[in-house]
């Protein structure tokens, strides 16, 4: 029996591939260009789409945000939530995920903005969890630096607390709406919380009806051993960059064991591993387009200016033809900048961005025709023990060329084989992730 997996494709509301053939120019504020995809990719029956986010105008790279506004990489970036909204109204079943840090957001303002976007969608609105980790970010919210990683977490489960006993606020039988009686709300099932804890302090209860999922789906990319347990938690789905199958395996074991400690069936956290896809109606024609795309100079300047905003690290400062000096540390991304580093490999600058064809956003190379590469996604998946694959792009831009090659050449390859859905069987997203 072929075990089926789950598809999920990451993505920026940014600029598409602007300077390349086939792109749209950049300019689709409107977000019209993301709703054709969102279409797209239900008709391929994806779980879901995600929307990356940051909340500043990247200037690690060099010390100036000149490179990164020049390059349009990290700048102009627009709130994702809207888009969810957008993209959630013109689709009946695919997931939309939206990144929206602790930091921004009081707890009482994101349960109720996410319960919001999930009575607006019916059900099928995800929240990917981040705390943030730049100093820029801090200090658009009035912050000089953020606090260490691990104070982060522990306001970070707080705050998860929070978010909980406000979901649980109305009784799920509140809403009563027995108009002979004149009667809405019962008040008697509508509840203060009155949390006073280290970090937060929320009366309650929420001013939002129970959304169909009660909560959002939780998705998080925990990466340390700290991000790992905050992860098995609380999280629904977990994006992992895991590079190779053995360290595809040792992630979600590691992540699965953790469940269990803490008294969760692992089976209910889907671990997603990123992809990029790089297609040809030939496997040489998709080399040839690997081998174009690593070599052009914009791929290793865009990687290098996208990974300094979130490891707080100027690559700028180290020469590209020449292994990086020492071991890195950051307090911004340490788990990104782990898998980047691979210290010890001896690898050049140059030769870590160009790894695998991806940067930082591939754990195995899939590259081929749409069936090679369906094969090697189904052996993959096989030896890993599941969930699935989250796709992306080289620094998340899209364009509507590399949409089709996925949405009509390699999803119909995987369901060829039964390795993906070819429909959906239920109407919320978390519902649509658990069958599976």
């Amino acid at each position: 029996m072929v075990n089926k997996f789950h598809l999920a494709w990451f993505m920026n509301f940014t600029p598409d591939e602007w300077r390349e053939p086939f792109a749209q120019g950049g300019q689709f504020w409107d977000g019209q260009f993301y709703m054709d995809m969102a279409r797209t990719l239900e008709r391929a029956c994806f779980d879901y789409i995600m929307m990356e986010d940051k909340l500043m105008v990247a200037q690690t790279y060099g010390g100036t945000p000149d490179a990164g506004l020049r390059t349009a990489i990290m700048a102009p970036k627009h709130d994702p939530a809207p888009l969810a909204v957008a993209m959630g109204m013109v689709t009946q079943r695919l997931g939309v995920v939206a990144t929206m840090s602790t930091l921004a957001y009081p707890p009482f303002l994101m349960a109720r903005l996410a319960s919001t976007i999930d009575s607006l969608t019916k059900g099928r609105f995800g929240w990917n969890i981040v705390t943030s980790a730049e100093d820029l970010a801090a200090q658009n919210f009035g912050l000089e630096k953020l606090p260490p990683r691990e104070l982060r977490y522990e306001m970070a489960d707080e705050y998860m607390e929070v978010m909980g006993k406000l979901f649980e606020s109305w009784d799920e039988d509140a809403v009563v709406l027995d108009r002979e009686a004149g009667l809405y709300t019962d008040p008697a099932k509508v509840h203060t919380i009155d949390h006073k804890g280290r970090f937060f302090s929320v009366r309650g209860p929420l001013n939002t009806v129970p959304s169909p999922q009660r909560r959002p789906l939780y998705v998080q990319a925990g990466a340390s051993p700290r991000g790992r347990d905050f992860a098995a938690r609380h999280a629904d789905s977990i994006i992992s960059v895991a590079t190779g199958v053995e360290s595809m395996k040792a992630f979600r074991a590691d992540i699965r064991a953790r469940a269990e400690k803490l008294d969760r069936n692992p089976d209910d956290i889907k671990i997603l591993f990123t992809v990029t896809p790089v297609l040809g109606e030939t496997e040489q024609e998709a080399k040839d387009k690997l081998a174009r795309l690593i070599a052009n100079p914009n791929f290793i300047l865009e990687n290098l200016i996208s990974l300094s905003a979130i490891t707080e690290i100027d690559f700028s400062q180290f020469p590209l033809d020449e292994p990086l000096p020492h071991r890195l540390e950051t307090n911004g991304e340490q788990g990104s900048l782990d898998k980047f580093q691979q210290w010890g490999s001896g690898k050049t600058l140059r030769q870590l961005v160009s790894d695998g064809g991806g940067g930082m956003v591939s754990s195995v190379e899939l590259v081929g025709t749409p069936d090679q590469v369906a094969d090697r996604m189904g052996e993959v998946m096989a030896e890993v023990g599941g969930d699935g694959f989250l796709i992306t792009t080289p620094v998340l831009r899209v364009s509507r060329r590399f949409l089709a090659e996925i949405a009509d050449g390699l999803v119909p390859a995987l369901q060829k084989r039964g390795l993906v859905r070819t429909r959906y069987t239920h109407e919320c997203l978390r519902d649509n992730l658990l069958e599976f």
